[in-house]
C-alpha cells in the first residue's frame, strides 16, 4: 500500500509539473521562436482535435500539403491553423491558400507569409482544453496552486515529524545519561 501511494504521489507530482511547464511555456520565449497555441475551433480535425496544443515554429518557406498557424494572436483575434493547398507569388510577396481538412472550401482571404506564425510541428490533443483552463483564474488556482499548496502541508508535516523525532532522540539520550 505504501509502494502505490509513492507511485501515486509521483505521478500527482509528474502531472503537476507537466501542466505548470506547459503553462509557463506559453508565457516564456522558447529558444528557435517556437510558440504553443491552442487549437479553437473542429476546422482541422480529425487530423488536429479541437482544444489540441500545436507547437508552431517558423521557416522561410513553406509547401503544399504543411500545416501553418497564421492571423493575430491577442485577446480578441486567434490565430487560424490550416493546411497550404496553394502557393503564389506577386510582385516578391509570397501568399498561401489555405484549407481546413474539415472544410469543403479553401479560405476566401489568401495569407501573406508575413502573416504566418509558423509551421505546426507536433500537436497535443486536447491539452489546450487544460491549458486554457490554467489560465483562468480559478483554473490556475485548482490546477497549480492547490497541488503546490497540499505539497507544501505535506512536506512541512514531514518536517515537524523529522524534528519530532529528533527532538525525542535527544531527549532520550540526556535521561539516560548517554
Amino acid at each position: 500500500m505504501r509502494i502505490l501511494g509513492k507511485i501515486l504521489y509521483g505521478i500527482f507530482i509528474a502531472a503537476l509539473v507537466a501542466v505548470a511547464g506547459i503553462f509557463i511555456s506559453t508565457l516564456l520565449p522558447i529558444p528557435g521562436n517556437i510558440e504553443v497555441k491552442i487549437v479553437k475551433s473542429g476546422s482541422m480535425e480529425p487530423t488536429i482535435a479541437t482544444g489540441s496544443l500545436v507547437i508552431v515554429k517558423p521557416a522561410d518557406a513553406y509547401a503544399v500539403g504543411e500545416v501553418i498557424t497564421f492571423g493575430e494572436d491577442s485577446r480578441n483575434q486567434i490565430p487560424t491553423t490550416h493546411r497550404i493547398v496553394s502557393v503564389r507569388e506577386e510582385s516578391g510577396t509570397v501568399f498561401y491558400t489555405t484549407k481546413g481538412d474539415a472544410n469543403e472550401e479553401a479560405d476566401v482571404q489568401e495569407v501573406a507569409a508575413s502573416n504566418v506564425i509558423g509551421k505546426v510541428l507536433f500537436d497535443a490533443p486536447y491539452a489546450g482544453y487544460i491549458l486554457d483552463f490554467a489560465r483562468q483564474p480559478i483554473g490556475f488556482t485548482l490546477l497549480i496552486g492547490v497541488p503546490a499548496g497540499i505539497i507544501i502541508l505535506d512536506e512541512s508535516a514531514r518536517i515537524i515529524q523529522e524534528v519530532a523525532a529528533l527532538r525525542r532522540k535527544r531527549k532520550e539520550k540526556l535521561v539516560h545519561g548517554e
